[in-house]
């Protein structure tokens, strides 16, 4: 039995097989063109009712840099101030208030969630799937991702987000891998142990 797919082997070493977590960059920039195209790419990943909760930040200013970098967690802080680019990926949780346009089929869709903390839960689930295309995106741009979620998420949130409708879900730096950029490769479970077929 052959399988075929969409994508050659090429295309899903780049995005999966050979993708590592980074932990180092080299000082080549990443272009603000660049940072758009991930966006412009990973937006048409599905969500649902289209809800499209995720919200990126960009930070780029060395002030940013050093408001960031104080509330990563000890392990973090010397990866992201050096990192060419880092994003903060958060969730709107009043993504609502978009939807008679991004799912106008359905016109009660914003009514649909009023209650805040439908929203908060659909958000937080909706925004992860999109925090995973984002890290895919980045992959399929070239450059190397470097998601985490050692910070201190309420300090984030109030230095970042202070009008208080977005959850912080992960940061990522961004770029090329640097020297030594990765740890030894973990195992992932065979098909046996993680698929059922009924």
């Amino acid at each position: 039995m052959t399988t075929e797919s969409a994508l050659d082997a090429t295309g899903q070493d780049l995005l999966f097989r050979d993708a590592r977590t980074a932990n180092t960059f080299t000082d080549e920039p990443v272009s603000e063109e660049t940072a758009h195209a991930i966006y412009d790419l990973i937006k048409w990943g599905p969500t649902a009712m289209n809800n499209q909760p995720l919200r990126i930040v960009y930070v780029r200013s060395p002030e940013a840099r050093a408001r960031l970098v104080e509330h990563m967690s000890p392990g973090n802080k010397a990866k992201t101030a050096t990192a060419p680019l880092v994003a903060i990926l958060a969730a709107d949780v009043d993504f609502h208030e978009h939807l008679p346009r991004t799912f106008p089929h359905f016109p009660g869709a914003k009514d649909a969630f009023a209650d805040r903390d439908g929203r908060v839960e659909s958000a937080r689930f909706n925004g992860a799937l999109q925090v995973g295309y984002f890290i895919v995106g980045v992959r399929a741009h070239g450059l190397a991702a470097g998601p985490m979620a050692g910070f201190d998420k309420a300090a984030l949130e109030k230095e970042f987000f202070p009008e208080g409708r977005h959850e912080v879900l992960a940061v990522v730096n961004i770029g090329r891998p640097g020297p030594d950029a990765w740890y030894a490769r973990n195992p992932r479970l065979d098909l046996h142990e993680a698929v059922t077929t009924i």
